[in-house]
């Protein structure tokens, strides 16, 4: 879908933003997981532990709709940037560009994450985007209701198979009505001043795991890439019809390395914007990170320090891209055994 937006008014100089080298090939082994399928759940546990990101299809949200929210978005990106600019600082929600972290990273892109608890029709956070229809509004309501639907589905599959104790031990984590969850669009405008031809190509988002449970990906065009066990990196093919879900640090944690948190990146095009919708599942702030007992062999020593997801969010945000947002919490003694594992 196209955004009109003009790149250079959005995120001026690009002389900072990381490169790397241009690839076309697509990588065409992911996991896609059919819902339907009777052995979905064994599906899901195999691709989080080999890849920690898996495709998801023949499930219940229409492409119209996703269609039709991602229109809306465009709406806004569309906007003249003094108009954008009114609906920020993202702090933590409310429009934002080029900056990503508070560690100084930037990329190619700019972006609007928006809160999903219960104040999402407030007064407050209405004021984040003003001029734009109430529609959006209904429109994210019923997208991250059926995308967080879906992820409590995946994951009550993950403890099926895994044996691990009640259905919800996983997904109570984001059911929970204090929930820290979001839902982000990020726009990637095209860069007309990269040429077409070069070997190279700036870096939208830069590589790095989400700290979350995990996160569900709507990605209808390229430039989403993912890192392999080792440490190659490959193009996922867009899909408009389905979902990418991707393995969190905090589930890294609690499967005690079993699963793999999948570190990604974005790229841009010269010519082409992107835009992607992300839904991101995080437990309550409160809530204590640590291995399932359940889940760990006898002797078994767990990987990382218990923590509370405050604590993971706080940490994982201040470090920079690339850099292993669990280090602080690693137990010394078996970091060879976090590389076997994760």
């Amino acid at each position: 879908m196209e955004v009109l937006s003009h790149p250079v008014n959005v995120l001026e100089n690009f002389n900072n933003i990381k490169q790397c080298k241009s690839t076309s090939k697509n990588f065409t082994a992911i996991p896609v997981v059919d819902l339907l399928d009777p052995d979905a759940k064994t599906k899901i546990v195999e691709a989080c532990k080999e890849f920690g990101f898996f495709k998801v299809i023949n499930h219940d949200v229409s492409v119209e709709f996703m269609e039709k929210l991602e229109s809306e978005a465009v709406k806004f990106f569309n906007l003249p940037q003094l108009d954008k600019e009114k609906s920020g600082p993202p702090n933590p929600f409310g429009y934002g560009n080029k900056k990503i972290s508070l560690s100084g990273d930037v990329g190619w892109v700019e972006y609007l994450p928006l809160g999903v608890g219960p104040e999402i029709f407030s007064k407050n956070a209405q004021v984040i985007l003003p001029g734009n229809s109430e529609g959006l509004w209904s429109l994210v309501n019923d997208y991250v209701s059926a995308v967080r639907n879906m992820m409590c589905e995946v994951l009550e599959m993950i403890t099926v198979e895994l044996k691990i104790g009640p259905k919800d031990v996983l997904s109570r984590l984001i059911k929970d009505e204090k929930s820290d969850s979001c839902f982000r669009v990020n726009h990637y405008p095209p860069c007309p001043e990269l040429q077409p031809s070069s070997d190279r190509i700036l870096i939208g988002f830069g590589e790095h795991t989400d700290p979350q449970i995990s996160s569900v990906l709507r990605s209808n065009t390229s430039g989403l890439q993912i890192c392999l066990k080792d440490g190659t990196w490959v193009s996922v093919p867009p899909d408009h019809s389905s979902f990418f879900f991707n393995v969190g640090d905090s589930l890294q944690v609690i499967t005690n390395g079993r699963f793999r948190s999948v570190k990604y990146r974005v790229l841009t095009h010269s010519l082409k914007s992107r835009i992607s919708m992300v839904y991101f599942g995080g437990p309550p702030l409160s809530e204590k990170i640590t291995a399932l007992s359940s889940l760990m062999d006898d002797g078994e020593e767990k990987l990382y320090e218990e923590f509370t997801w405050s604590e993971n969010k706080k940490s994982a945000y201040k470090t920079r891209l690339g850099e292993n947002r669990l280090g602080r919490f690693e137990k010394s003694h078996d970091r060879s055994q976090i590389t076997k594992t994760g």
